[in-house]
C-alpha cells in the first residue's frame, strides 16, 4: 500500500490534475493506492471569504460563491467529458454549498463549527472531481470521504485526533476496499458525534500522515509544488538548494519556523512508527526531492536549513515587581492559553525583570488587553509595567539536529546579521540546541535569510551588491573591468560581485536583480532624475546584504553622506578625497562609525590611484613599526605636466594634453594648485597617527595671483598663455641647474608641506617618467634606506583597478 498526498498547487489547474493522475496511474500499477487530496489552489480562502461576507450581510458573498462555482465546473466539464453524473454530483455539492451561505447569511453568524462545514466543501469537491477524472481515463478509482474514516474530538477548525478508533477504521476500510486508487479528501475528519471537523490549515498533510501511519505502509509521498525541502525559501533565497535528506525532528524545527512545504503535526504519527515521509514536487516527480527519516547524519554541515515566520508581535512583561515572585509565568502563561494564543518563542532574562513572547501578530492585541487586566493591580502599584508590544517582525531560525556538537555556530549566525545592520530584538535557544531563532524587523527577513544562507551554505561564496556613483572617465572603466572579471571572482575569489545602482549628476538608477553591464548607459540614461539623498534612501530601503557604496565624484555634498551610508552598516569605497581630508573631527568621526558598525571606509585611491600607499603605511604600523618622515611626488598630473614642460616648451599646451587624457580633474586648477596634493599628504599624516588639518599643510604654489583667481576653466587655460614666461623662467632655471621639476610633498617631525622643487640627478625622484608616483617611507625599521613604492599614479584605468581592489577587499570584512 502506499499513501500519495497531493497538494492545493497539484491539483490548482487541468494540467496540473492531469499530471497527478499520471503519477498515480504509474503508482498503482506496483500496488493499490490511497490518494489525498488538498482543495484545488486557492478555494480554501474563497470558502472563508465569502462565508465572512455572508456572516456580515455582505451581498458579496454571492459573487464570490459563484467564482467558487463557476471554477468547480469549468474542472469538471474540462476533465470528465460526457459524464452528466460527474456534472450532476459536483453540481449536488455545490448547491449544498449554496444553502449553508444562505443559512451563515440568515442568521449572521459564523461559528467555528459552521467554518469547518463551510470548508470541508473543498476537499470534498476537488476529490470528487479528481476520482471521477481517474475513473473516465480508465483507472480502476473510487471516492472515500474521511469523515467515515478519521475520528476526532469536538474541537472545531484544529481538532484532536482519536488514533486508536481511527486506526482501526482505516484498516477496516482498506482490507474490504477492492479498488486499486481510493482518493480521499484531506484537512476534515468528524467528531465522534458525527459532526465535520477539520485538522487545520495544512491538514491534508496531517491527513495523509494518518492514514499512512493507520496503514503501516513503508513510505508517506507528499507531492508539492517545489522539489523537497530547502535550505532556505527559495522565493527569498535564489541559491537556496534541496535538501537530500533530514531527521523528523529538523523537518518539524523547519516547519514550525515557517517552511511551508510541510504542515508540523503531519511528522508525529509516521515519526511514532518510523515511516519516512518523501517530499516530490508534482511536475518534476523524477526529481530526487527530499527524504525525512530517523536516520542522524554524522557528516557535513551542522545546519541543515534556515527558515522565519513572519508578521510576528514581540509582548514583553517587565517590573521590578516581578523579581523573586512565584507565580508570574504561570498567571501570563494561563492568561495566553485562556484566549487561545500560541506562544511561538519565549525568553526571560535571569534577573526575572522581565519576560519576554513572541506570538502572531493578529493575536497581538487580544493579548495586550487580557495581560494588562489580569496584573492590573500590580500596574496600578507600580511593580509591574502595562504589556509592552512590538509588531512588524519576523523570527529566523537556524535549524540541525547537530549544532550542539560544533561551536561558534551562534557567534556565526549573529556576527553575520551584524554585519549587515540586521538589529536582533530577542534571542532563543533551546536546551536540545537543534534550533537557534532570533527576532528581526520584518523589513531585514530577506537580507537576513541571504546573509545566513551565504554564511552557512554557499562554500564562502560572497555577494557584494554595488551602488556607484559618478561614471565619467573612472567610473566606466571600473564598470568595464567589473564586467570582464566578474567570471574570474566567482570561479577564482568566491565573489560574486553585482552592480545594483549607477548615479550621475543628471541620472540614477537602482535595479534589484542587478544592472547588466553591457547596457549600463542605456539603462542609466532611462532612470529618473539623481538626487543624492533619493539614491541614499533607494539603497536603504533595497535592503541588500553586503552593500558597498562607491563614490567616484569630487563632489562635497556626496562626501557630507558617508556617515549615513556607514550607520546603515554599508561599506563606503570613496574616490573622492574630500571627506577624508575635511576637519580632522569628521574624518575621525567616520572611522568611528566604520569601526562601530563593522563598515568598511577605504579610500586608498585617494593618494595614489591604484598604488598600495595606505594599504602599506596601515601594515607599517599594524606591525609595530613607526612612520618617522615621508617624501613623495603624489600627483600623476603634475609629474606628467613637468616631464613633458622642457624649456622652449608651451605650458598651456602640456596642460591641456594632461586633462585631454584624463591625468587632471575636469578642472585642473585643482591638480595645479597643490591642494590635491595637500590633501594627500594630509591622508598620509592622518593615517600616520598625526591629527592635522588641511591649514596646517604648507603649500608653496608655483602658479601666479593669476591663475589662482582665474574665474573659470577656460579664463584659467587663457592666464596660463598670459604667464606662459613664468613657466619658462621656472624650467629654464631648473634645467640650467641639471635638475628637473618635480612637485614634492614631505612629512617631516609632525610638519607637512608641498611644493615644486628642484630634483637634482641621484635623487629617487629625478628620473620618474611619465605620470608615476613615488613614496618613500622612512621608518624605524627603514631608517636610512626607505621603503619605496612606485608607478602609475594617473590615469582611468589605474585609479579604476585601485577602487577594484578596494571593493574586493571588502569580502573579509
Amino acid at each position: 500500500m502506499r499513501v500519495l498526498k497531493f497538494g492545493g498547487t497539484s491539483v490548482g489547474s487541468v494540467k496540473n490534475i492531469n499530471q497527478v493522475i499520471k503519477i498515480v496511474s504509474e503508482a498503482s500499477k506496483e500496488q493499490k493506492i490511497a490518494v489525498v487530496v488538498s482543495a484545488i489552489g486557492g478555494i480554501t480562502d474563497l470558502l472563508l471569504k465569502t462565508g465572512t461576507e455572508a456572516s456580515t450581510k455582505d451581498e458579496a458573498y454571492k459573487s464570490t460563491f459563484q467564482h467558487i462555482k463557476e471554477k468547480h465546473l469549468e474542472f469538471t466539464s474540462t476533465l470528465i467529458q460526457d459524464d452528466q453524473g460527474a456534472i450532476d454530483e459536483v453540481t449536488a455539492l455545490l448547491k449544498e454549498l449554496d444553502e449553508l451561505l444562505y443559512g451563515i447569511y440568515l442568521i449572521n453568524e459564523l461559528s467555528p463549527k459552521t467554518i469547518d462545514k463551510l470548508l470541508s466543501y473543498g476537499e470534498i469537491l476537488s476529490s470528487s472531481i479528481i476520482a471521477r477524472a481517474m475513473y473516465t481515463q480508465d483507472l480502476d478509482a473510487k471516492q472515500k470521504d474521511s469523515r467515515d474514516l478519521i475520528t476526532t474530538n469536538n474541537k472545531h477548525t484544529k481538532a484532536s485526533v482519536n488514533y486508536k478508533v481511527t486506526y482501526s477504521q482505516l484498516n477496516y476500510y482498506f482490507t474490504k476496499a477492492k479498488q486499486r486508487i481510493t482518493v480521499l479528501p484531506g484537512f476534515i475528519a468528524s467528531s465522534e458525534s458525527g459532526e465535520t471537523t477539520t485538522l487545520g490549515r495544512g491538514g491534508s498533510d496531517f491527513t495523509a500522515a494518518i492514514v499512512a501511519a493507520g496503514l503501516s505502509v513503508d513510505q508517506l509521498e507528499i507531492y508539492t509544488d517545489v522539489s523537497g525541502m530547502f535550505t532556505a525559501n527559495p522565493k527569498i533565497v535564489k541559491q537556496a538548494k534541496p535538501i537530500a535528506d533530514i531527521s523528523y525532528h529538523e523537518a518539524m524545527e523547519l516547519s514550525h519556523f515557517g517552511a511551508k512545504v510541510l504542515y508540523p503535526p503531519t511528522i508525529v504519527p509516521v515519526m511514532s512508527k518510523n515511516i519516512p515521509i518523501l517530499i516530490k514536487n508534482t511536475l518534476e516527480p523524477d526529481a530526487p526531492g527530499t527524504i525525512i527519516h530517523n536516520k542522524e547524519e554524522n557528516t557535513g554541515n551542522p545546519i541543515k536549513g534556515i527558515s522565519n515566520i513572519s508578521k510576528i508581535a514581540l509582548l514583553t512583561l517587565e517590573g521590578g515587581g516581578m523579581v523573586g515572585i512565584p507565580g508570574i509565568s504561570k498567571r501570563l502563561f494561563e492568561t495566553l492559553s485562556a484566549q487561545g494564543i500560541n506562544i511561538i518563542l519565549i525568553t526571560q532574562a535571569s534577573s526575572e525583570h522581565s519576560i519576554c513572547l513572541g506570538v502572531m501578530e493578529e493575536d497581538a492585541g487580544r493579548a495586550k488587553t487580557a495581560v494588562d487586566e489580569e496584573f492590573q493591580n500590580e500596574i496600578s502599584l507600580n511593580r509591574i509595567d502595562p504589556l509592552t508590544l512590538e509588531i512588524g517582525l519576523s523570527i529566523i531560525a537556524l535549524v540541525g539536529d547537530r549544532m550542539k556538537s560544533h561551536q561558534g555556530i551562534s557567534g556565526k549566525m549573529f556576527s553575520t546579521l551584524g554585519k549587515n545592520n540586521v538589529n536582533i530584538r530577542a534571542i532563543a535557544q533551546g536546551a536540545s540546541e537543534k534550533n537557534i531563532s532570533a527576532v528581526i524587523a520584518e523589513k531585514d527577513v530577506k537580507k537576513a535569510l541571504n546573509s545566513l544562507h551565504e554564511r552557512f551554505f554557499e562554500a564562502q561564496r560572497k555577494q557584494l551588491n554595488l551602488f556607484i556613483t559618478g561614471v565619467g572617465n573612472v567610473g566606466s572603466r571600473l564598470l568595464k573591468q567589473i564586467s570582464q572579471q566578474q567570471d574570474y571572482l566567482k570561479t577564482q575569489l568566491n565573489v560574486n560581485l553585482r552592480v545594483l545602482g549607477l548615479s550621475n549628476s543628471r541620472q540614477m538608477v537602482i535595479k534589484e536583480g542587478g544592472i547588466d553591464l553591457s547596457k549600463w548607459e542605456e539603462i542609466l540614461a532611462e532612470g529618473e532624475p539623481a538626487s543624492i539623498d533619493g539614491y541614499y534612501e533607494k539603497i536603504v530601503s533595497l535592503n541588500q546584504r553586503n552593500s558597498v557604496f562607491v563614490d567616484i565624484t569630487a563632489n562635497a555634498d556626496v562626501a557630507a553622506v558617508y556617515d549615513k551610508y556607514l550607520k546603515q552598516s554599508i561599506a563606503v569605497i570613496a574616490c573622492n578625497k574630500i571627506a577624508c581630508s575635511a576637519d580632522f573631527d569628521k574624518y575621525q568621526e567616520l572611522k568611528t562609525l566604520s569601526t562601530d558598525y563593522n563598515a568598511p571606509l577605504l579610500f586608498e585611491t585617494n593618494v595614489g590611484a591604484g598604488l598600495p600607499i595606505i594599504d602599506t603605511l596601515n601594515n607599517l604600523i599594524a606591525s609595530g613599526d613607526r612612520v618617522t618622515r615621508i617624501q613623495a611626488v603624489l600627483s600623476g598630473s603634475l609629474n606628467f605636466v613637468f616631464n613633458n614642460f622642457a624649456p622652449g616648451g608651451n605650458f598651456h599646451d602640456v596642460v591641456q594634453e594632461a586633462k585631454a587624457e584624463g591625468f587632471t580633474e575636469p578642472d585642473p586648477r585643482i591638480d595645479l594648485s597643490g591642494v590635491d596634493v595637500a590633501r594627500k599628504i594630509l591622508i598620509l599624516a592622518r593615517e600616520s597617527g598625526l591629527k592635522m588639518n588641511l591649514e596646517d599643510i604648507k603649500n608653496e604654489p608655483f602658479l601666479t595671483e593669476k591663475n589662482l583667481n582665474s574665474g573659470s576653466v577656460e579664463h584659467f587655460f587663457e592666464t596660463l598663455k598670459e604667464d606662459a614666461a613664468h613657466f619658462e623662467k621656472l624650467v629654464s632655471e631648473a634645467s640650467a641647474k641639471n635638475c628637473r621639476l618635480k612637485y614634492v610633498a614631505q612629512l617631516d617631525n609632525g610638519k607637512a608641506s608641498v611644493g615644486l622643487q628642484e630634483i637634482p640627478q641621484g635623487h629617487p625622484f629625478y628620473n620618474l617618467e611619465g605620470k608615476d608616483n613615488i613614496v618613500l617611507f622612512f621608518t624605524d625599521r627603514y631608517p636610512e634606506q626607505p621603503l619605496l613604492i612606485k608607478g602609475a599614479g594617473a590615469g582611468g584605468d589605474v585609479t579604476a583597478s585601485g577602487l577594484f581592489s578596494d571593493i574586493i577587499r571588502t569580502r573579509t570584512f
